[in-house]
């Protein structure tokens, strides 16, 4: 835990670091499942390997997620589900590569959207059988 924080330069949210350090290295949650702290392989899917949230922050030194923001899990497609490690309550984002424009004069930021106001919300929703994608999808365009 914290090699992965050393690694992100950032502190987990304490509902995070329980939810890995008590229950799991992710592969568990909603959109099929938290990205892992570590990488690892699970030989018996047709997948080569479990998302590992500190290998793909540290991939994106061009333009990804800012620093403060911590891979929660995909998406599907071009989405992918963040938790903010700086802001009050750790609020959930939603960042789509493919929802900016360049040549409209857009940058990367124009494909988030905030799915959750905290991600003790975002979980309780999935923990509860909601969707997660419900408060993201009711936002206007």
């Amino acid at each position: 835990m914290d090699l992965a924080e050393h690694s992100l330069g950032y502190p987990l949210p304490g509902l995070l670091r329980r939810i890995y350090t008590e229950v799991g290295d992710g592969g568990f949650g909603p959109e099929g499942g938290l990205a892992s702290l570590t990488p690892r392989r699970v030989p018996h899917w047709h997948l080569p390997d479990w998302h590992c949230a500190t290998t793909i922050h540290a991939q994106r030194a061009g333009w990804g997620a800012p620093a403060s923001w911590f891979f929660l899990t995909g998406g599907g497609c071009t989405m992918e589900w963040y938790v903010s490690l700086i802001a009050v309550d750790h609020p959930v984002l939603l960042w789509d590569a493919d929802g900016w424009e360049p040549d409209w004069g857009q940058d990367p930021h124009h494909g988030l959207r905030y799915a959750a106001p905290s991600l003790r919300q975002w979980l309780w929703t999935w923990a509860d059988g909601g969707d997660v994608w419900d408060e993201v999808l009711a936002q206007p365009d």
